[in-house]
């Protein structure tokens, strides 16, 4: 470990040649590890909610390759495989030694679905928040779209990126989608990390087909937004997660409310209930 960050204990972890840069807050208690979407940060799972460290659990969030204080990586190695391996080196660093809960949003929920898959037994439960991927090959007007981003991004800096993405959007939610964008996009330390993974994640499937989920036996809660306000991970998808997954839950936000997965106290307050479930217990030995 480093020295105390902003409100944890930061630290780095070789992966594979990548400099992956967190944060541990809280001492002891269940391990939870936060992975964040692609364009995110480890600040944009849980939204700088405490909740969970003042509850006893010892929270791990940390950077993907190439976003927030993470060392970008070279052109071609942002696959689900390669994230996934980050995050098994973030678990053995600083997941405590036994069991872990993984809690991710959108590509981070996908990297815990391809790293479960090799090995459940790592984890006591997984938290899937805003799933968008149904291991199937990606569409050409979907890949245009990241592709588009990428451009925008690269040319003319946050404000090309967010002219890219401000095309469509429901003018119920613009203002808000546009703020939290631009609050992410200025967080990166590497911008040419942020680019090269918006051209090549969504390449990338962590499992071919949904189908696949069915062989996660662990407990798995599912977190569904309705698509009003968040098109980009359909409710749709979430459900077949859940439905998929053999012990999968889906939770969701009441209809016309804000995702679920944007409120980073009552998101914070839902993993707590699902980590006091007797089966996320039962794996964590308590």
């Amino acid at each position: 470990m480093g020295a105390p960050s902003g409100r944890g204990t930061a630290f780095e972890v070789d992966s594979a040649g990548v400099s992956i840069a967190g944060e541990v807050e809280g001492e002891a208690g269940p391990s939870i590890v936060l992975l964040h979407g692609l364009t995110a940060t480890r600040r944009y799972v849980v939204h700088g909610s405490r909740h969970l460290p003042r509850e006893g659990f010892r929270l791990v969030s940390y950077d993907a390759r190439g976003h927030g204080e993470s060392a970008a990586a070279p052109q071609g190695a942002y696959t689900y495989e390669l994230l996934a391996d980050d995050a098994a080196a973030v678990v053995e660093r600083c997941g405590g030694g036994g069991r872990v809960i993984a809690a991710g949003h959108s590509m981070g929920a996908h990297t815990i679905a391809e790293l479960a898959l090799r090995d459940a037994d790592r984890f006591a439960g997984v938290v899937l928040i805003g799933p968008a991927e149904l291991g199937t090959p990606p569409q050409d007007d979907v890949l245009a779209y990241w592709d588009r981003l990428a451009d925008g991004l690269e040319q003319d800096g946050v404000e090309g990126f967010l002219a890219a993405y401000d095309q469509g959007l429901d003018p119920a939610w613009r203002d808000i989608l546009l703020r939290i964008a631009r609050q992410r996009l200025g967080a990166h330390r590497h911008p040419e990390g942020v680019v090269r993974a918006l051209r090549e994640v969504p390449r990338t499937r962590p499992f071919d087909g949904v189908e696949e989920l069915g062989f996660l036996d662990v407990p798995a809660l599912v977190v569904a937004s309705h698509d009003e306000a968040d098109s980009a991970h359909p409710y749709a998808v979430a459900e077949a997660w859940a439905e998929a997954l053999p012990q999968g839950r889906l939770v969701s936000e009441d209809q016309g409310q804000s995702p679920l997965a944007w409120q980073g106290g009552r998101l914070s307050r839902a993993i707590e209930e699902f980590c006091g479930s007797e089966p996320v217990r039962e794996r964590l030995g308590l």
